[in-house]
């Protein structure tokens, strides 16, 4: 039984980088002697287990077939005879199919380290073509290594290509989808994973909303909000509005009902979210308002405020601003007015407190329409003084 460090916590070691999580692999043992080392299995299907103090996961080598469509098309096989050679060519990337022993010795059948060297991210086999959830997963590698000067090997993108092209990528569940896309654009360099995919044919499969921006070189515009998001370290619910909100646009230029209808449509597809979701809405109605707050009237002030929950959820106005602020980042210290005009705005609606109506004897129905009454006051009250 030898118990081998693999791909990312080896390629990040390479590369200089932080090692944020470690996998293993076991290699000439069985499924019964794991258990009765104390090993904790994590299914029945599937030869991972838990290591008894630590939680890691140790994986027995393992060779698959596929049998199926899809990411979860494949017939897994464990066993004492299979090799660590076995175990890493049925990974993704040579740059993810080397190994440490543990003596930190590397193993490296299908020379990662010189892929790592070059700036290469290929496959290792032709088995790559296999599985179309790798598509996805060697964008975003490309999106995490970009600023490193990675880019995909051509004969890669060529397996991509055909991926896209056979239809394997319909039969990907929303699930796994959503979590390569949102894992995505937290890289840092979130404009190269929508890159990649369209080079390859899969982002006409996969967001068409977002490939047809290609036709009339909106996508630079896309690229310039995604980059910028990535620099500002914004979260992920901000990424997702702004890609929903320019590709809306870019889409359907001129109704807003349109808009929101392609942003829905987005959203289910790939079962996003409530956080994210909502945000995309949001930013998808009233950007435009946002971006002119300051010419806004009371009454229209008022109104767009009663759309967030700014008393209960302040973060996700927060959030909408920033937003905002990322898409019109051309706009520099005219848009800075703007959202200091509605942070003021929300401030003077804050600053009408409960306790004062109920000690003027409001309660139920009527102490509700009294604080409505009220923050609509605040809100004029603003809106004058800052005429």
């Amino acid at each position: 039984m030898q118990i081998y460090k693999v791909g990312g916590a080896v390629r990040d070691r390479l590369l200089g980088r932080p090692v944020t999580e470690v996998d293993w692999v076991v290699v000439g043992a069985s499924a019964e002697q794991m258990q009765a080392l104390g090993y904790r299995p994590v299914g029945a299907d599937f030869p991972v287990f838990l290591h008894p103090k630590t939680g890691e996961e140790y994986a027995l080598a393992r060779t698959e077939r596929k049998s199926g469509r899809g990411y979860g098309g494949f017939t897994f096989y464990a066993s004492p005879d299979v090799t660590l050679e076995d175990d890493l060519i049925r990974r993704d990337l040579t740059i993810n199919a080397m190994a440490e022993d543990e003596q930190g010795r590397l193993v490296d059948p299908y020379n990662g380290q010189a892929d790592l060297a070059a700036r290469t991210l290929r496959h290792v086999s032709p088995a790559f073509a296999e599985d179309p959830l790798r598509v996805l997963r060697v964008a975003r590698f490309a999106a995490r290594y970009a600023h490193l000067g990675f880019s995909v090997a051509d004969e890669t993108l060529v397996l991509m290509r055909q991926l896209a092209e056979s239809g394997e990528l319909q039969a990907l569940t929303p699930e796994r989808c959503w979590k390569e896309i949102s894992r995505a654009l937290m890289e840092p360099r979130p404009d190269v994973f929508i890159q990649v995919l369209r080079d390859c044919g899969a982002l006409a499969v996969l967001l068409p909303e977002v490939d047809t921006l290609f036709v009339s070189s909106q996508h630079e515009r896309l690229f310039r909000v995604l980059r910028h998001c990535a620099e500002q370290a914004q979260p992920l619910p901000i990424r997702w509005a702004c890609l929903l909100h320019v590709s809306a646009h870019g889409a359907v230029p001129s109704e807003t009902g349109d808009r929101l209808r392609l942003i829905e449509a987005v959203n289910a597809r790939y079962k996003v979210p409530r956080e994210c979701q909502e945000l995309a809405l949001l930013v998808g109605e009233f950007q435009d308002q946002a971006q002119r707050a300051q010419e806004l009237n009371a009454a229209a002030l008022f109104e767009l405020l009663q759309h967030f929950d700014i008393h209960r959820r302040p973060e996700r106005f927060e959030q909408f601003i920033a937003a905002c602020e990322m898409i019109t980042l051309h706009e520099g210290p005219a848009l800075s007015a703007q959202s200091a005009h509605l942070r003021e705005a929300a401030d003077a609606v804050r600053a009408v407190e409960v306790k004062t109506l109920i000690a003027q004897g409001y309660q139920g129905a009527e102490l509700g329409e009294a604080l409505k009454r009220e923050r609509r006051k605040a809100v004029e009250h603003f809106a004058a003084s800052r005429r």
